[in-house]
């Protein structure tokens, strides 16, 4: 079970030391309810105190005033803002809190690009915020999904909702203006890597008509490395030994990925669809005239 806490923030957007496609980061909660096993996130409730990331959960109440103050600032420059990179912005405890509206607003009201993904479909919630935001500058709505066998999922996202639920809310945000992805990752070897679940997902994928589908195999480090491998020594003890040949490092050696990506492209050529989220991003933002938005 839950335990909900609340906490302050003393700001709302942090800004990224490495260059990407966005330069900030937005999350109105610390700690997230999905309790995906390959969470790379874990280690963020360290300097909390506390070890329990999937259920201590951190709700930042004052993340609204601490975000208008950064928004309307004369220093603000408009540049995407990444929500929820860390922690899933709609998970279970969003029902209650409903921050999200209030940052939406803002965004709105400061005409501010952002990209939002999450593994739930309580963002339909917030479609007419969304939709509205879109008609104004750069959204990106994206899901992220591992797998399309609902026996393999419940096991390693066990509170995110179904993956076929998370491609519906894809599909009726793709009548938007928004910019639609998936972020098929982590593929984890053996485990959602195989033909079937690979095709299956672009399928859906297409049926969904996303701009993108970007995939990513499974890193392993620090804390979740050891969470990973105690889950998949209970669950899936036939795949400890060849796992742990495969990660002697942080990540899946370079035989393998190579010989993943190869059938992996040749689906993605098969359903037509692009790998590359910059792309969309950058003509999206291309035709915002006289924005000021930056992109790196």
């Amino acid at each position: 079970m839950a335990n909900y806490k609340e906490i302050t923030c003393t700001a709302a957007c942090n800004k990224l030391k490495r260059k990407m496609p966005y330069t900030w980061d937005l999350n109105i909660y610390r700690g997230c309810e999905h309790g995906c096993k390959y969470c790379y996130a874990m280690y963020s409730h360290d300097y909390l105190g506390s070890n329990q990331y999937f259920s201590d959960i951190y709700v930042k109440t004052n993340v609204v005033d601490k975000l208008e103050e950064q928004l309307k600032s004369s220093s603000w420059k408009r540049e995407i803002v990444n929500i929820g990179g860390v922690t899933d912005s709609y998970q279970q405890i969003e029902e209650k809190y409903k921050l999200m509206p209030d940052i939406l607003k803002l965004m709105i009201k400061y005409k501010t690009p952002c990209i939002i993904s999450t593994k739930s479909d309580l963002i339909l919630r917030d479609y007419d915020l969304i939709e509205e935001l879109a008609n104004i500058t750069y959204v990106n709505v994206a899901a992220t999904i591992t797998s399309m066998d609902e026996n393999i999922r419940t096991k390693i996202e066990p509170n995110g909702v179904e993956s076929i639920r998370r491609f519906n809310m894809l599909k009726e945000f793709s009548k938007t203006n928004a910019s639609i992805g998936v972020h098929f990752m982590p593929i984890i070897p053996y485990l959602t890597d195989d033909y079937k679940n690979v095709d299956t997902l672009y399928y859906n994928a297409k049926d969904s008509d996303v701009d993108y589908v970007l995939p990513g195999t499974l890193y392993l480090r620090g804390k979740t490395r050891g969470e990973f491998f105690y889950f998949i020594k209970e669950e899936y003890p036939n795949l400890y030994e060849p796992l742990n040949l495969l990660y002697k490092t942080g990540g899946a050696d370079k035989e393998y990925k190579n010989k993943l990506y190869k059938m992996v492209n040749e689906i993605k050529v098969k359903y037509g669809i692009s790998s590359s989220y910059s792309k969309p991003m950058k003509e999206k933002l291309s035709k915002q005239e006289g924005s000021q938005l930056s992109f790196f």
